[in-house]
């Protein structure tokens, strides 16, 4: 018999065609999916056609112009020329040109391109987002990306596994985006090196998709290798009309090994920030001394989605952003955008005196839409804080949920949602 396995472990064996594997193990793997942007798949295509001229595959590849899109400058311009017209020399399905596009870790799983049991590589660091369906997601380099998209295969080490064990349920103004900082805080930026974060428990049943998307997309700010949620009645929800092909979920043995497991328990947790200069950070928001800050961004592959978007609206609705804050609003996808637009979070967002962007992960990089100057702070519901990220090396961002950050641009401070909304 084969020895009992988590599910990062079953999904590997099925695609290696092996009974079973055991962490450490090096094995070649197929591929369900290839992904790449507009900044890391153009060296992939350069790589590419030193050894290939034809993809494996051309509905198994997905490519979204979204980190300098609508392009910034004539060097973003000319490396999203080089995705586009390689995207139509090869015949690429699933091309996402700017004004049907959206920032690829919230499109991919709106568009159905994600599916449990699959095994997805993407050249971006938060390909891991799609854990949250119960498939292995993980980024890789470009030259990964390249070899890949030519042969429908790659090498994997198969990641030990740390079980997060999730109990009780989430408080109002509370979401997962405090959880994955909770357990960040708790384990450090190194705490999952290369591990795979498999969360389980009662508690999984009180998540949203979004809160999934959230706390899988961040794994790797925990250095896992991927983080991954069982599939349940509220995955294949989310799911039904979205996936159109047939899928195998797994889920981990009884038995399965873990090299720790660590608790949280979701009715102990309130609104929490990450303040400056690693996501490890982590404080409650109400023990956080007032803090002036300059810019809020919400928005991301981490907080983009239509639930981000509520909380804010709920927090901004007949308020006015506090006039020493810039807050940008960046919803996710266009249909998040106009779903934003039909249920009126953008009128209000306005009326407070945002600005809406189209998607784009501008900012969350420092690439535009939102750059600080020296001495500048933010607070963002993107992922990462570290120095220099959002801009000047001397600037600050804070890390947050949707309701934190959208109560600290009406106070001009770093503020928790009970301040603003009784």
């Amino acid at each position: 018999m084969a020895r009992p396995m988590t599910m990062t472990e079953k999904i590997f064996a099925a695609h290696a065609g092996l009974s079973e594997v055991h962490p450490g193990q090096l094995i070649k793997a197929k591929l369900d999916l290839v992904l790449g942007n507009d900044i890391t798949a153009p060296p992939a295509i350069k790589e590419f056609e030193q050894i290939s001229d034809k993809v494996f595959d051309k509905d198994k590849i997905v490519l979204v112009p979204d980190h300098f899109t609508p392009n910034k400058d004539i060097k973003s311009a000319e490396m999203a020329k080089t995705v586009r017209e390689f995207a139509k020399k090869q015949n690429i399905t699933h091309y996402f040109e700017v004004g049907r596009m959206g920032i690829e870790h919230v499109l991919l799983p709106e568009q159905g391109l994600v599916a449990p049991g699959e095994v997805i590589i993407g050249a971006d660091s938060h390909t891991c987002t799609y854990g949250a369906v119960g498939a292995f997601a993980t980024g890789v380099g470009s030259t990964d990306m390249a070899c890949a998209m030519a042969t429908g295969e790659t090498w994997f080490k198969v990641p030990a596994s740390i079980k997060v064990e999730l109990t009780g349920k989430l408080a109002k103004w509370v979401s997962g985006k405090d959880v994955i900082l909770k357990l960040i805080g708790m384990i450090g930026v190194d705490g999952a090196r290369y591990q795979s974060l498999e969360f389980s428990g009662p508690g999984v049943a009180s998540l949203t998709m979004t809160d999934r998307l959230t706390i899988a997309n961040m794994a790797i700010e925990a250095g896992g290798k991927n983080g991954i949620f069982p599939i349940d009645g509220i995955t294949e929800q989310y799911l039904t009309g979205r996936v159109k092909r047939v899928y195998t979920p797994v889920a981990a043995d009884p038995a399965a090994e873990y090299v720790r497991t660590v608790a949280i328990n979701l009715d102990e947790l309130t609104p929490v920030v990450a303040l400056p200069h690693l996501p490890e950070n982590v404080r409650p928001v109400s023990e956080i001394a007032p803090t002036p800050i300059q810019q809020v961004i919400i928005g991301s592959c981490t907080n983009g989605r239509i639930e981000d978007l509520a909380q804010a609206a709920a927090i901004f609705d007949g308020r006015k952003i506090h006039p020493d804050v810039r807050a940008i609003i960046i919803p996710g996808s266009q249909t998040v955008y106009l779903e934003a637009i039909k249920l009126g979070y953008v009128e209000i967002f306005v009326k407070a005196g945002a600005v809406v962007s189209t998607p784009t992960c501008g900012p969350c990089l420092g690439g535009h839409m939102g750059i600080m100057a020296k001495g500048e702070r933010a607070v963002a519901t993107t992922n990462r804080n570290f120095r220099g990220r959002m801009g000047h090396v001397d600037s600050e961002v804070y890390l947050a949920g949707p309701a934190v950050a959208a109560a600290s641009a009406v106070l001009g401070r770093i503020a928790g949602p009970e301040e603003v909304v009784q």
